[in-house]
């Protein structure tokens, strides 16, 4: 999955468990999703197809592990209990459904590090980074990868309807500032 995939997915998850769990009053607050939702992503490609290309070569390593999710979201739960913080929970609970988005039970030596060695596989792609990127981003959105380009498409749509929502409340607002001001307006006449 990419970007879009990642963003819009992850936002559409927040929005259904806010709906379903009203009571439990879960943000959906687009900046920190969508930051929580690449998190993973912002850490681990940097450093394993960069930073550390010759030893590791992989884009999935310390932040596609559960250790990284449990340790982040446990600092979140002290932040919230603390300071009564939710963005530390958002963006953990952002960065774990980055996890399930990747499939990351499919490499167990990955998300269970390192109960099952200290070894991260390596990528089967093998070049710079700026390959693998491109590499990565033809195959997102050529349909004949389903498997990113599916994602990416729900996500683009996901994405789009928020969009389009946000736009609509924005209108509606000034719409109904103007009305208030036209009213107040008349009541001191």
């Amino acid at each position: 999955m990419f970007i879009l995939g990642h963003i819009g997915i992850t936002l559409g998850i927040f929005y259904s468990l806010n709906r379903l769990l009203p009571k439990k009053n879960i943000p959906v607050d687009f900046k920190w999703i969508a930051f929580g939702s690449l998190l993973p992503d912002f850490i681990d490609k940097p450093l394993g197809r960069i930073i550390l290309a010759e030893t590791i070569g992989s884009g999935r390593i310390f932040a596609h592990t559960l250790l990284f999710g449990v340790l982040l979201g446990l600092v979140a739960a002290y932040a919230f209990d603390r300071k009564g913080w939710m963005i530390p929970l958002v963006v953990a609970g952002a960065s774990f459904c980055h996890l399930l988005e990747d499939q990351m039970w499919n490499s167990p030596d990955v998300l269970f590090w390192p109960l099952l060695g200290w070894k991260f596989p390596k990528d089967t792609f093998y070049g710079g980074f700026i390959e693998y990127f491109m590499k990565i981003l033809t195959n997102s959105y050529n349909p004949a990868h389903i498997g990113v380009f599916i994602p990416e498409i729900i996500g683009l749509g996901i994405i789009l309807l928020f969009t389009a929502n946000y736009i609509r409340s924005k209108i509606e607002g000034k719409k109904i500032s103007s009305q208030t001001m036209k009213e107040e307006a008349k009541g001191h006449k």
